[in-house]
């Protein structure tokens, strides 16, 4: 249910007004106060729902053309494509956005050029624990799993998780047994190794050994390049009825050890979604954690009345930055108006439209259309 503009005096524009109030008048006005009440009560939305709308990422970091063959490049737009294409189907047969985000994020887990799913980093004992999480924005529903270990689709676990559990993030071998009796593929946890992955473990050991830094502090020196050792996928979706999902699926940090988490399972750090604003991260998830990026970005567009644009250059241009961190976001408002914001040389991202208009990009020199 939504609320239109000519049914409320109460919109966004007159709730940011009111911190110009007169010296003296009432903080809210008692229409503003009622109006803020129920719409907080029931969840509903001020904001128009706009056409069908999918965004997804592929990672964020030192993405430059010549450290990437043309072949390298050609396969990953080629698989960007392919993710958004599969997507906008199932919005464009009627489809909620949570299943368009489950989708896109599906072929992506199944390409081993992105860290997750299929191409999942290499932890430090030389096995692979995947994290996923997702989020429905007209309810706050919210499932994640972290640490697993034999389900060969994280996003299918987190979903799980959502809509068959009483909880909202699951862990280690108690989310994998969870997957396995719900019925979700196994795999073994080497059908996750991959030829790049274990060049840049091997990598990683050699340059750990070298310095005695570990892997947040050798990308800190520069050591390590964070786009090899860091990577994630995720997709935000706004479907026919105006409603939003956003997902994020990662094989986490290259070399972690004692049970690390980042950000990708963190509701909240690296996914959210409410009625009028959905997010997924990428980047180095301690930071994200302090900030609560990804319901950062949401809260600037709710109670500041910023535009997502904005919301995201804030976040990800000055406090991410200002913070140390790095890395990106995919961010869509329920008008479907939306952005991809990084602080590194490129991001792996992509968009498609109502109509099927469709653009993928890597660089950051490439044109990002918000």
């Amino acid at each position: 249910m939504s609320i239109s503009h000519a049914d409320t005096a109460c919109t966004r524009d007159s709730l940011s007004r009111l911190d110009r109030r007169a010296p003296g008048k009432p903080f809210l006005s008692r229409t503003a106060r009622c109006c803020l009440l129920l719409a907080t009560l029931l969840g509903l939305s001020v904001v128009k729902a706009g056409p069908p709308v999918l965004l997804i990422h592929g990672g964020a970091g030192t993405l430059v053309r010549d450290q990437m063959s043309a072949e390298t490049e050609a396969e990953i737009r080629r698989t960007l494509g392919l993710a958004l294409r599969e997507g906008q189907q199932v919005l464009a047969s009627g489809g909620s956005a949570e299943a368009a985000v489950i989708t896109s994020i599906r072929v992506l887990e199944e390409s081993a050029h992105f860290n997750a799913g299929k191409g999942a980093v290499y932890d430090a004992d030389g096995g692979h624990q995947l994290d996923a999480s997702l989020m429905r924005g007209r309810d706050r529903a919210a499932g994640a799993v972290a640490g697993v270990r034999t389900i060969r689709s994280p996003i299918l676990a987190a979903q799980a998780v959502m809509n068959a559990s009483p909880h909202v993030l699951l862990s280690g071998e108690g989310a994998d047994r969870f997957a396995r009796e719900k019925k979700l593929e196994q795999v073994d946890n080497h059908w996750f190794d991959t030829p790049l992955r274990l060049q840049q473990f091997q990598e990683w050991k050699e340059k750990s050994a070298a310095t005695s830094a570990d892997t947040t502090e050798a990308v800190r020196r520069g050591l390590l390049p964070a786009d090899r050792l860091y990577g994630t996928v995720g997709a935000v979706a706004l479907d026919q009825s105006g409603n939003l999902a956003a997902g994020t699926s990662t094989g986490g940090m290259t070399g972690k050890r004692w049970g690390r988490i980042g950000d990708s399972p963190i509701v909240g750090a690296g996914t959210w979604a409410d009625s009028d604003c959905a997010v997924s991260s990428t980047g180095h998830g301690e930071y994200f954690i302090r900030l609560g990026l990804a319901q950062r970005i949401c809260n600037r567009v709710a109670f500041q009345g910023l535009s997502i644009a904005a919301a995201a250059d804030q976040v990800i241009g000055t406090e991410l930055t200002e913070l140390g961190g790095t890395g990106g976001v995919i961010v869509l408002g329920r008008d479907g108006g939306f952005a991809q914001r990084f602080n590194t040389a490129g991001m792996y991202r992509g968009w498609i439209d109502a109509e099927g208009n469709l653009e993928v990009a890597i660089y950051a020199d490439e044109h990002d259309p918000d």
